[in-house]
């Protein structure tokens, strides 16, 4: 370092109130620059739920959608008891898992993670549910730093998520489940529902293996992102009795008459069976016979 010239002054040092000034300044844009918090007043619905949707950096709070009762959702009973179960612990501060949803479409893989939410909820174990869309996956760190500010404890939702393989959002989902540097919310755990058990299309990964130096690597990175959901819960097509015990549970809960046989009919020209399938039935009855479905016998 060059010696000042003798008409040159030394520059004088800086003293710490200066430095402290600096420094809160430098603490004042950065706040400025974070993402507001998450709303606490004004945010509950009318029947007590909490439920929001994340986009674009904002957090915007919604009337919670309608929902059916746990007790219709036939043909899955395992899926919805550790569903609900996990969802329990969350609500309650307990340890519990991220979850993966998946398997054949219909099943009511997003119906479930709905009824948990408004079921909990009723029973005075409010969680907030926030929906995040694909495009969004890259803020989740942002939306899990606010969400830890909060005393609520929250359930991320991705609804239908698939990855194709020139997508690379699922790298940045694998991050935040597990592997990032910076601590993950003990408030917050994320659901996700897919038709894709491994939500990276399996076709797409074999491909891009046959061209790499290490075939194995690929696929694992590929196929990986499953492993990082603690709880994995497998929904399977439907069978012929369990369709229309679909059926008979709906039609007990709103007091329809459902014959099997017109059932099967309806199933029959849609090509599949189905919890969703059952529902459009259920919807078709109750619109021919003059029954309103907003509230539950």
């Amino acid at each position: 370092m060059p010696l000042p010239t003798p008409n040159e002054a030394p520059a004088p040092a800086t003293t710490a109130p200066e430095i402290a000034a600096t420094l809160a300044r430098i603490a004042d844009a950065l706040e400025r620059l974070a993402p507001p918090p998450l709303p606490v007043s004004g945010t509950v619905a009318v029947d007590g739920s909490h439920s929001f949707v994340w986009s674009h950096h904002q957090l915007r709070s919604v009337l919670p959608a309608r929902t059916q009762p746990l007790d219709c959702f036939e043909g899955v009973e395992p899926q919805k008891a550790a569903l609900l179960e996990n969802c329990r612990r969350l609500a309650a501060g307990l340890p519990a898992h991220d979850v993966l949803l998946w398997g054949a479409r219909g099943m009511g893989k997003s119906s479930l993670v709905k009824a948990v939410h408004a079921t909990l909820s009723a029973q005075g174990k409010p969680l907030a549910l926030v929906q995040v869309g694909r495009d969004d996956i890259a803020s989740l760190g942002d939306l899990f730093a606010q969400l830890a500010r909060q005393p609520l404890p929250a359930l991320v939702f991705a609804d239908d998520l698939s990855f194709e393989a020139d997508e690379h959002q699922y790298k940045a989902l694998r991050s935040v489940l597990e592997g990032g540097i910076e601590a993950r919310p003990d408030n917050v755990r994320v659901i996700v529902t897919s038709n894709r058990r491994h939500l990276v299309a399996r076709e797409h990964a074999d491909a891009e293996a046959a061209n790499a130096i290490n075939a194995r690597d690929v696929l694992d990175d590929r196929l990986a992102l499953a492993d990082r959901f603690g709880l994995s819960l497998g929904f399977h097509n439907c069978d012929q009795p369990t369709y229309l015990a679909i059926v008979a549970g709906y039609a007990k809960a709103y007091g329809l008459n459902a014959v099997p046989a017109e059932a099967l009919t309806w199933a029959m020209t849609r090509g599949s069976r189905s919890g969703r399938v059952a529902w459009q039935f259920i919807q078709e009855l109750a619109g021919r016979d003059g029954v309103v479905l907003d509230t539950v016998r």
